[in-house]
């Protein structure tokens, strides 16, 4: 068993730096890239724009009085009086 996993571990040292990058390939980012990283920015920019719009409306409820005859039907138990 320790010769094999000898054997394998030789084996990988060996061959790793085989996969190594000299590094010829690093030209900057290729225009696909861009392009996908600014699809991307822009189906977040138009997610959040309606979230803002969904937390205001949110926040505008939380901090606006009812009318009263709401918060009167709201106060009534159901069933009558």
């Amino acid at each position: 068993m320790r010769t094999l996993m000898k054997t394998v571990l030789i084996t990988l040292a060996s061959v790793a730096p085989a996969f190594a990058a000299n590094g010829s390939e690093a030209k900057g980012s290729s225009f696909l890239l861009i392009l996908f990283l600014g699809f991307a920015a822009l189906i977040v920019v138009f997610q959040f724009i309606p979230g803002l719009v969904l937390f205001a409306s949110m926040l505008k409820a939380l901090f606006t009085r009812a009318p009263k005859k709401a918060a009167e039907t709201l106060s009534e138990k159901p069933g009558g009086k």
